[in-house]
């Protein structure tokens, strides 16, 4: 390179500006290898001569210190290429094309005295550095008024830092009063120089109204003009202002491409927003893929809550395919982290072995890190699971401190768990009292298990003489709360032609309840009701669906029932194909009559294949139970019970 070598010859006569001009083509790789080391030689040649520029660039290379090159060309490869081709003549190789060395070690002390250099020869931006030298003390005591000399008089040659260090002087009050409308000043004069830390300083005040009125409007055009240059923090706001409309035209899709943009340079409150915008659509239709996608970045970054919400996400398959060893590392994480509830999940995923390994001891380390951040959930666990002695040594003491606890707290789900546990610990007159004080306080707060124990105490469930109309007034209560076992309690009551409050009615509209609920007993019990007219109008059809709904979650008797209307052809056109299927599902489960139907079907063929050896195999079953009619069917092919069991 011919400006090399004719800078060579003049730095070699003493030429300050020819050393600083090498020192640069070093420091920017231009003609020659790139190295910090041997540019910081030509800067300290032209520094010792005077050269203001070259001093600055000195003082800056100690201020950070210099590491090796990093990427293929890097000093590292230039050894191992050597290494490889020249054995033990590599190191004399790298000494004679990097005689400076690699790096340069960091010395605040030199930078801070070629650093002065400069200022003191009128370089702004050198005075900049010096002032922010002063105000952190590197190198130097700290000095806010000498700091603030040197931003004063670099800011006296327009030099957009030093007006930008100005304005925090005054914002902060380091070294003089806070002032608002100075910093404000200062920054404006940055800002118009195109500073984009100005630009978003001054945009803030004027969003909070610091030392000049609200400006909602300029706070977004100075964000916007931030936002040009790709700050993150500027496009994270101009987001956000677009988001809400606020000193901006609302435009979902301008905020959204914001936020995505500081999202990407991993700006934390940007990949937060998106997660939000995602998760509730924010006046469009949420996107919970996309939603779970930043959520999991937020959670990758250490962000709480977000380990929390993609925790729930993995847990429930929203946006993400179920994963439940993913939601307990994410709710372990959040855990860790302190978030209480997640603290709680976990504690049930190692109680019931749900995504991790079944781990007892470390269920209570999590229920009592829980309990610890107010969950009262957790207090309530622990005191169930030493009560029960799961997975640890049975403690009652220890279960009613814990459940006691929980029910101080005034949740209402702990105030029935501690009355239930005194009541079935302490049956005592003063304790029954107590335990009647807190289902009440519990129900009377909405819960309704508290309202249907207390209908369950009045009916003498726990001791004393059955009050059913005591009682009504609580099972209706949780009833209309939801309560399914209370309304079909309650349709089982307004049933019994013996309770005195006999109500086919009522029985029918609290059976309805429970079983559209999903109950199978009052789905089975609805099915009669419609079969034969009790508190409905009598519709066999209807009866036949309930029969099938309560069939379909395994009730026996109505599997049985629904087998044989489904023969006969009442309520449904016959289908012995599928009586057949639902006797045999009834005959599975024990049930005598079903087995001997089933016996019946494949001895004639009905529905089923005829198969004499399983017809008798089920007549086998129906005998053992004393099946009159199953025995008469062995005798009449010639069979006993004894017979078949040889």
């Amino acid at each position: 390179m011919e400006a090399l070598k004719l800078w060579k010859l003049a730095a070699q006569a003493g030429e300050a500006e020819a050393s600083y001009r090498i020192g640069m083509l070093y420091a920017r790789g231009e003609g020659v290898v790139r190295s910090v080391p041997d540019a910081a030689i030509w800067y300290e040649r032209a520094a010792q001569l005077g050269n203001i520029d070259a001093q600055f660039q000195l003082g800056l290379i100690f201020l950070y210190g210099a590491n090796p090159v990093l990427g293929p060309y890097r000093h590292e490869t230039w050894y191992q290429s050597s290494a490889a081709r020249l054995g033990d003549e590599a190191a004399n190789v790298q000494d004679l094309i990097f005689p400076h060395g690699t790096s340069v070690a960091k010395d605040v002390d030199t930078a801070f005295r070629w650093i002065s250099a400069a200022a003191e020869g009128g370089k702004a931006e050198a005075q900049t550095v010096l002032g922010n030298m002063y105000s952190e003390g590197l190198g130097c005591t700290k000095d806010f008024q000498m700091a603030l000399g040197w931003f004063q008089a670099a800011a006296e040659q327009k030099c957009a830092p030093a007006e930008f260090a100005l304005g925090d002087v005054y914002y902060q009050g380091r070294g003089v009063p806070v002032d608002f409308e100075q910093a404000a000043i200062w920054y404006r004069r940055a800002a118009d120089q195109d500073h984009v830390r100005a630009q978003v300083a001054l945009a803030f005040m004027n969003l909070k109204g610091a030392g000049m009125p609200e400006a909602p409007a300029e706070a977004a055009r100075l964000f916007q003009s931030a936002a040009k240059h790709d700050d993150a923090i500027a496009l994270y706001n101009i987001g956000l202002l677009r988001l809400n409309g606020k000193g901006v035209t609302k435009d979902l899709d301008l905020a959204e491409t914001a936020l995505r943009k500081a999202a990407r340079k991993d700006y934390l409150p940007a990949i937060q927003a998106l997660a939000e915008f995602y998760s509730h659509g924010a006046g469009a239709e949420p996107d919970l893929r996309e939603a779970a996608t930043w959520y999991e970045k937020a959670a990758e970054r250490g962000d709480v809550q977000a380990q929390f919400f993609i925790g729930r996400f993995y847990a429930t398959g929203t946006g993400v395919s179920p994963n439940i060893r993913q939601a307990a590392k994410w709710f372990e994480r959040a855990a860790e982290n302190g978030h209480a509830t997640a603290a709680f999940n976990v504690a049930i995923f190692y109680l019931n072995g749900s995504g991790v390994e079944r781990n007892v001891e470390t269920a209570i380390k999590w229920f009592e890190r829980a309990s610890e951040g107010g969950i009262s959930a957790a207090q309530v666990q622990l005191g169930r699971l030493y009560s029960a002695g799961n997975g640890v040594p049975r403690d009652q003491k220890l279960a009613g401190e814990w459940l006691s606890k929980a029910a101080v707290g005034g949740d209402p789900d702990a105030k029935t768990a501690y009355a239930l546990f005194l009541l079935h610990h302490d049956g005592s007159a003063d304790r029954l009292a107590q335990v009647q004080s807190l289902l009440t306080e519990a129900a009377e707060a909405g819960y309704a298990p508290a309202a249907f124990q207390l209908g369950a105490m009045q009916m003498g469930k726990f001791g004393g003489v059955a009050d059913v109309r005591g009682a009504i007034p609580w099972f209706t209560r949780a009833a209309k709360a939801g309560h399914v076992e209370a309304q079909y309690t309650l349709a089982l009551l307004f049933a019994d032609p013996n309770s005195g409050v006999n109500d086919a009615r009522a029985s029918a509209t609290w059976m309805t309840a429970a079983a559209r609920a999903g109950n199978a007993a009052a789905q089975f019990q609805l099915a009669v009701m419609y079969c034969t007219g009790n508190g409905v109008a009598q519709d066999v059809a209807q009866g036949v669906t309930w029969y099938e709904s309560a069939a379909q979650q395994g009730h026996t008797v109505a599997q049985y029932n629904l087998a044989v209307m489904l023969g006969r052809g009442q309520g449904r056109e016959a289908d012995p194909k599928k009586a057949a299927e639902w006797f045999q599902k009834a005959a599975e489960q024990g049930m005598a009559e079903a087995q001997l139907a089933v016996g019946d079907a494949l001895m004639s063929g009905a529905g089923v294949a005829q198969d004499r050896d399983m017809a008798v195999h089920w007549y086998q079953q129906a005998a053992r139970q004393n099946n009159e009619g199953a025995v008469r069917r062995l005798r009449a092919i010639g069979l006993t019970l004894v017979d078949t069991e040889r």
